[in-house]
C-alpha cells in the first residue's frame, strides 16, 4: 500500500469523517442552549425517515444485481452473529461482565455486534470501488444490518437488556422503516427495467445529505469529557474490529476460495465501527447510553488504525 494512497485515503475519506465528528463535538461545546441529545434524537429520525429512503432507492435502483454482489449481505450477516457468539458469553457467563448492569451489558452487546455499513461503510467503499462500492454498502445495510437491527438487536435490547423483558412487534418495526420501502421501491425498479434515471439522479442527490447528517450526529453522541474505556467496552471494540471481521475473511476464503471485490468489501463492512444509531437504539430501548456511546466512540477511533491494516491484508 504506497504513500500516495494512503494520502488519499486521509483526503477522501478520513478528513471528511474528522471534520463533521469534530463539528458534531464543538456543538456539544458551544451550543449548549440547544441540548445534544435532544437534537441527536431529531437528526436521527431525519435522516431515517427523509435522506437515507432517497438514497437506498437510488443505490438499489441501478445496482447490477449478481450472485457475487449477495455474497456482501451474507457475509455481513455472518459478521453480526460471530460477533454476538464471542461477546455474548463474554458479557454473561464471566466475571467481566457479571459485575454489571443488565442495561450495560445490553448496550455494549448491540455497539459490538452492529456496525456502521452504510454511513462510514459507503465513503469507504465508494473511494475503493467508485459506484459499485455504494451499492455494496447499501445491499449490506438493507439485507442484513437493518433487519437484524430490529430483529436480534431489538430482542437483545427487551429481552437481555431488561428483567423480564418482554418482545415488541419485530415485524411491525420492520416493515414501517421508510429505509427499507426505499431499498425495496428501487429494488423493484431494478429488476422491472424501467428507465428511471432521472429520478435515480434525483434521489442520489437527496440522499447525499445522509452521510454528513449522521456523522455531525456521531460527534453529538460521543462522551468528550470522559472516554476513559471499560474493559468490557474495549472488548467489544476488540471484537468489532479485529475478531470478527478475521473470522469472516477465513469463512469466505473458505467459500469462495481467492476473494473477489463483493468478498473484500464485505470483510471491511464486518470491519466498520459500531453503527452511529447504537446510542439513540440505547436510549429508546432505556440502556445504558453512555456504554453504547463510549463503544461507539473508542471503535471510530480504532477505525482510523484497523481500516488500513485490512485494506493492506485484502488487496
Amino acid at each position: 500500500m504506497s504513500a500516495q494512497f494512503l494520502l488519499q485515503l486521509l483526503l477522501q475519506v478520513w478528513l471528511p469523517i474528522a471534520l463533521l465528528v469534530g463539528a458534531g463535538g464543538l456543538w456539544v461545546r458551544f451550543r449548549p442552549q440547544f441540548p445534544a441529545a435532544t437534537l441527536r434524537v431529531n437528526l436521527n429520525r431525519l435522516v431515517v425517515d427523509v435522506f437515507a429512503p432517497p438514497l437506498l432507492f437510488a443505490l438499489s435502483a441501478q445496482a447490477s444485481i449478481t450472485r457475487e454482489l449477495l455474497t456482501v449481505p451474507a457475509l455481513t450477516s455472518a459478521g453480526i452473529f460471530i460477533s454476538f457468539a464471542l461477546l455474548y458469553p463474554l458479557l454473561y457467563h464471566t466475571p467481566m461482565g457479571r459485575t454489571l448492569r443488565r442495561e450495560t451489558r445490553a448496550a455494549i452487546l448491540l455497539a459490538g455486534c452492529f456496525g456502521n455499513v452504510l454511513f462510514m461503510g459507503y465513503p469507504t467503499l465508494t473511494f475503493l470501488y467508485g459506484d459499485i462500492g455504494g451499492s455494496y454498502a447499501a445491499f449490506a445495510d438493507v439485507l442484513a444490518s437493518t433487519p437484524l437491527v430490529w430483529t436480534l438487536g431489538v430482542w437483545i435490547a427487551t429481552r437481555l437488556g431488561h428483567e423480564g423483558g418482554h418482545g415488541t412487534s419485530l415485524l411491525r418495526t420492520l416493515v414501517t422503516l421508510p429505509p427499507i420501502w426505499g431499498f425495496v421501491l428501487g429494488f423493484a425498479v431494478n429488476l422491472s427495467g424501467i428507465d428511471v434515471d432521472p429520478l435515480i439522479k434525483a434521489s442520489k442527490f437527496i440522499g447525499q445529505a445522509t452521510i454528513p447528517i449522521m456523522l455531525f450526529t456521531l460527534g453529538l453522541s460521543i462522551p468528550w469529557r470522559d472516554l476513559r474505556p471499560t474493559a468490557p467496552v474495549m472488548a467489544a471494540v476488540a471484537v468489532k474490529l479485529l475478531l470478527a471481521p478475521l473470522l469472516v475473511y477465513a469463512l469466505a476464503l473458505a467459500s469462495v476460495g481467492e476473494l473477489r471485490p463483493a468478498q473484500v468489501a464485505a470483510v471491511l463492512e464486518v470491519a466498520m465501527p459500531t453503527m452511529l444509531m447504537a446510542a439513540s437504539f440505547a436510549d429508546r430501548f432505556q440502556l445504558d447510553v453512555r456504554a453504547a456511546a463510549l463503544t461507539v466512540s473508542w471503535t471510530s477511533l480504532g477505525f482510523l488504525l484497523t481500516l488500513p491494516l485490512w485494506i493492506a491484508l485484502l488487496r
